[in-house]
């Protein structure tokens, strides 16, 4: 998305193979965080600034890392916990930072802003039909392989989205 509005993309990931999908989807950086120093790393591609909005889906030890290296007037975009721990935000790091810690819950956001949410899809869908957006379906389970396909989620190993295929849909 970030690439479709014209900013400049620092991917995050775990392993090497999830930043080559990044960079073959347009991101300018890569960083692998695998070794704890995604604070310096961001700072180093950033002329110490830090970044601008974090988006971060996995939650846990990174978001503590995510948080301190957001710019001055950031956003952090907190939108999972893949990592299966929600961590604990201190709130001097908003107060020191001036900035803002952002809840995406696309669920609850469709249920209380229904126009607002159909409106985003609008968009969205014309991102796509213009491909300025390229979502990745990494993997299609039939419906049947549910489990499988929850364990690939649960295990780390997605790269992209992960769909169930429903027969006659």
């Amino acid at each position: 998305m970030g690439k479709a509005f014209g900013a400049r993309v620092i991917a995050a990931a775990s392993t090497d193979e999830k930043l080559a999908v990044a960079r073959e989807h347009g991101a300018d950086e890569l960083i692998n965080y695998g070794d704890g120093a995604l604070k310096e790393k961001v700072k180093d591609l950033t002329a110490g600034r830090g970044a601008d909005v974090i988006y971060d889906p996995v939650g846990g030890d990174l978001f503590d890392q995510a948080a301190r290296c957001v710019n001055w007037k950031g956003r952090i975009l907190v939108v999972g916990f893949t990592s299966g721990t929600i961590p604990k935000y201190p709130t001097n790091l908003a107060l020191l930072k001036g900035c803002q810690l952002v809840g995406v819950f696309w669920g609850d956001f469709r249920r209380r802003e229904p126009q607002l949410c159909r409106q985003n899809c609008t968009e969205l869908f014309d991102l796509y039909r213009q491909e300025r957006i390229k979502p990745l379906v990494s993997q299609v389970f039939p419906l049947e392989q549910y489990a499988e396909a929850l364990n690939v989620f649960l295990n780390r190993q997605a790269v992209g989205k992960i769909v169930l295929g429903v027969r006659g849909a």
